[in-house]
């Protein structure tokens, strides 16, 4: 069985999807949908940047999505379907909206602007320098969460994505990472690395951005969608709009469980993950199940390739 895997922030680039653009009519459509839905040339930064306003998070999280998309597109116009292909889909962060976009929850104006509401939030919701994240390598969940709760010393500190057995991310106060930093090899981790980031994702600091996106959700809910979603939050199989409302809204302060979400799919019969839009995830997948077969579709040759296997 397949699954459908989806990047998050950190897989954008200058330079992105302009291939796509150029070879096919079908993501060329999609990338005019995001800009009409935004009222912003958003594909022109993807194609030419500057990188520094791409990396914005605002611009970064609709890019990626519009990236993702436009291969579903891409594929969908040759005859190539998710929804007929796949057991289940999953996205990292921001990328579960684009995996909820592809199995038809969200159309994609709607997707590209509830992207650019929640990273405006997101943005806002910490003043910049207040907030930080890390990551720790050689680091488990519990080596993770030890770490964190020493360096807290009564400020947020936080495991904000568990991604696979080697990588977890911090997330909280700026002090608080720093000491976190300081402290990693005590606590049995390899190294800790600062990330270059806005603002301190998936943490309780992030509760303002959490508020917008339950407003911004009860506007623009999600509708049914074709295949299974396994949730950030609870690394299990949601098939109820409803349910998956409330998921995303806790998303935000919420852990990103990737390496427990890839686990259970692979224990539910996943044997083969597709990443579309990026080569961030795949990655990960490789150290959670190892004997797990991984595909990253970028460009106009990976789609090609992916529509004879499939």
């Amino acid at each position: 069985m397949i699954a459908f895997i989806f990047p998050g922030q950190g897989s954008q680039k200058v330079g992105m999807g302009t291939q796509l653009a150029d070879a096919s009519a079908a993501a060329r459509a999609v990338f005019q949908e995001v800009d009409d839905a935004l009222g912003q040339n958003l594909f022109r930064l993807m194609r030419e940047g500057p990188e520094e306003e791409l990396t914005l998070t605002a611009n970064a999280q609709p890019a990626i999505m519009a990236h993702s998309l436009a291969i579903v597109r891409v594929l969908a116009s040759g005859g190539v379907h998710l929804a007929e292909k796949g057991a289940g889909v999953a996205g990292h962060s921001l990328g579960e909206y684009s995996a909820l976009a592809a199995v038809g929850a969200f159309s994609l104006g709607d997707t590209a602007r509830l992207l650019r509401i929640r990273g405006d939030a997101m943005q806002a919701a910490v003043p910049v320098g207040v907030g930080s994240m890390c990551a720790l390598l050689g680091a488990d969940l519990e080596k993770a969460t030890a770490l964190a709760e020493a360096a807290a010393e009564g400020e947020v500190c936080e495991v904000a994505n568990d991604n696979d057995p080697g990588q977890v991310v911090l997330s909280g106060h700026l002090g608080a990472i720093d000491r976190a930093v300081e402290l990693a090899k005590e606590f049995g981790c390899k190294r800790a690395i600062k990330l270059p980031v806005s603002a301190p994702f998936h943490c309780t600091l992030m509760q303002p951005a959490a508020d917008a996106m339950e407003r911004a959700l009860a506007e623009t809910p999600p509708g049914a969608f074709l295949l299974p979603l396994y949730a950030n939050v609870t690394a299990a199989a949601v098939t109820d709009a409803e349910i998956e409302q409330a998921l995303l809204v806790q998303q935000i302060t919420g852990r990103v469980r990737w390496r427990e979400s890839i686990a259970a799919m692979h224990e539910a019969g996943i044997t083969h993950f597709v990443e579309l839009g990026g080569k961030v995830v795949g990655p990960m997948v490789k150290k959670i199940a190892p004997e797990a077969e991984v595909t990253s579709v970028v460009s106009m040759e990976d789609i090609e390739a992916l529509a004879k296997f499939l």
